[in-house]
């Protein structure tokens, strides 16, 4: 310290000047001089600095880039279906055990030669005959029946005038062994007759056939067929059921009469193929239903997320981030449209109101409250369903939910504006735009609504979101965006049933969050162009 203070003072008075001279002078035409931000630079600059409202910039350029870049580079079309392969349980067969004597006409014999009538007598006859005796005889519109007992629940129908047997009546059930080929009438007769009377062989059609005690037919050491008491019908006429198959289930049945826990059994064929089939007792017509678990192309509805969809599938089958894509292309779309449309209204008629005033401003302001007053959302329901009566072609739907939602929402725009050129149509510089003899329509559009513009951005922006909202509302009410076009209110619609709501999250959760995000952002971006506009209202 004691060095400086001697150095200072060992300066003499003529080195202080020729230090001073010495000195760099600046003027403002320097490259150095203070750089001075135009309007728009301040604004900008003062935005940035809102570190909130840049969080805001951030998420909408997220979600213009997932709408619209990723709608491109999906690998999905927006209305693409998948399927996947499910076991699905469907209607295979039916058994009965037969307690009621069927009908069969014998060779030769007109089909229906007994008609129903006939037939319930016949039937109403026997179940009365405690006698058991071998025959009895029918009175039937004049022809005389005799129905004779040729076995166990085996008669014969004989025209007594002709004298000719016309047909059959039996319990017993034959069955084809190897496929659904029929056996002819004299097999028929012949190997019912020798079952239900317990013989071992019978002749038909000139061969010898064997018979067994469990009512299996053998030609040689080969089954062609079985006799059993038990009717089992397949819902498919080509299906063939085959002998072990139906031994199988005869066993399960009882096995499940008996216990109720059992209501499947699994069964392999020939071919080595395992089937599940299911068990189900009907009291109402004393029969059982067989279930056969069939692999089946079904829609890949409401899929849990996997690696194939990120975000699961739908209730259509659809991949769901394809369809937030698609969706938050159309939310944005629709939204900056009915902005534009209601700000291009709003500047029109606020332009013209806050210049000319007087009658011009009473006009205009009196439709704006006219508007104010209309009822939007019953209008808009009204609209949604003489849509819906006219079958009016969902592209068409969307244009004409733009052009309502512009034209019901300038009023607001319109007042902002009109405010706004009121205070400003007495400055100066509109009294120099009348001095210099511009026309009106250029001072208004040229002079007073640029002037405006902070206060439109900030409108716009903000209105932005609120018509997303406004659009979703009305699509999830099925006003709005109708299948198969997705928006974000049309996905979170798929919620309207509340086993989705409580069980499937991926169908409404990632749509509602993005759409929050989205008009979380407008207002945070909104709010930031009010303060870098004006920063006065800042606090």
């Amino acid at each position: 310290m004691s060095d400086n203070m001697e150095n200072k003072t060992n300066t003499t008075p003529n080195e202080e000047i020729e230090n001073e001279n010495n000195q760099t002078q600046y003027s403002l035409n320097d490259d150095r001089r203070v750089k001075v931000l135009s309007p728009g630079a301040m604004v900008a600059k003062r935005f940035f600095r809102n570190r909130i409202a840049v969080v805001g910039l951030c998420i909408l350029a997220f979600m213009f880039i997932f709408s619209f870049v990723g709608g491109l580079i999906t690998p999905y079309k927006e209305d693409q279906k998948f399927q996947r392969i499910e076991i699905q349980n469907k209607e295979f067969a039916g058994v009965k055990e037969n307690d009621d004597l069927k009908y069969l006409d014998a060779e030769g014999i007109e089909r229906g030669r007994l008609n129903a009538e006939i037939g319930k007598k016949i039937r109403d006859k026997l179940a009365d005959d405690s006698s058991d005796s071998a025959s009895t005889t029918l009175k039937h519109n004049g022809v005389v029946y005799r129905i004779t007992k040729e076995g166990t629940d085996f008669y014969t129908i004989t025209d007594i005038k002709e004298n000719k047997v016309i047909g059959i009546e039996y319990k017993d059930i034959i069955s084809n062994s190897k496929d659904n080929s029929d056996f002819s009438y004299d097999f028929k007769f012949n190997a019912l007759k020798a079952y239900s009377n317990q013989l071992s062989s019978f002749t038909a059609d000139g061969k010898n056939y064997a018979l067994a005690d469990d009512g299996s037919i053998m030609v040689g050491d080969e089954e062609i067929g079985f006799i059993s008491r038990y009717q089992i019908n397949t819902v498919h006429a080509d299906v063939f059921l085959s002998r072990a198959f139906k031994d199988e289930l005869l066993v399960e049945l009882e096995k499940a009469e008996t216990d109720k826990s059992i209501d499947s059994f699994s069964f392999t064929d020939e071919n080595g193929e395992k089937s599940i089939y299911t068990l189900e007792y009907k009291p109402a017509t004393d029969e059982w239903i067989i279930y056969k678990g069939t692999p089946t192309n079904v829609f890949d509805t409401y899929s849990f997320p996997t690696k194939d969809h990120w975000l699961g599938t739908d209730r259509n089958g659809m991949d769901m981030l394809t369809r937030l894509m698609y969706g938050g292309r159309v939310s944005l779309v629709i939204g900056f449209i009915v902005e534009a449309i209601a700000t291009i209204l709003g500047i029109i008629m606020g332009g013209l109101a806050g210049y000319f005033g007087k009658w011009v401003d009473q006009l205009i302001m009196r439709i704006v409250d006219i508007f104010y007053c209309i009822p939007s959302t019953p209008l808009l329901i009204i609209i949604g369903a003489v849509m819906d009566a006219n079958s009016t072609p969902n592209r068409l739907r969307m244009i004409f939910l733009m052009l309502i939602l512009g034209f019901l929402g300038w009023p607001g725009m319109a007042r902002l504006i009109r405010g706004q050129i009121l205070s400003l149509r007495e400055q100066e510089f509109m009294t120099a735009t009348e001095a210099g003899g511009i026309s009106v329509s250029r001072r208004i559009f040229k002079h007073l609504v640029p002037n405006v513009i902070p206060q439109i951005i900030v409108s716009v922006t903000m209105g932005v979101g609120g018509t997303i909202i406004t659009e979703a509302s009305l699509s999830f009410l099925g006003l709005g965006v109708r299948f198969p076009f997705a928006s974000w209110g049309n996905i979170i619609n798929d919620v309207n049933r509340f086993y989705v709501l409580t069980n499937y999250w991926f169908i409404w959760i990632p749509a509602g969050i993005l759409l929050l995000l989205t008009v979380l952002a407008f207002n945070l971006v909104g709010d930031g162009l009010r303060d870098a506009f004006d920063p006065k209202m800042k606090r």
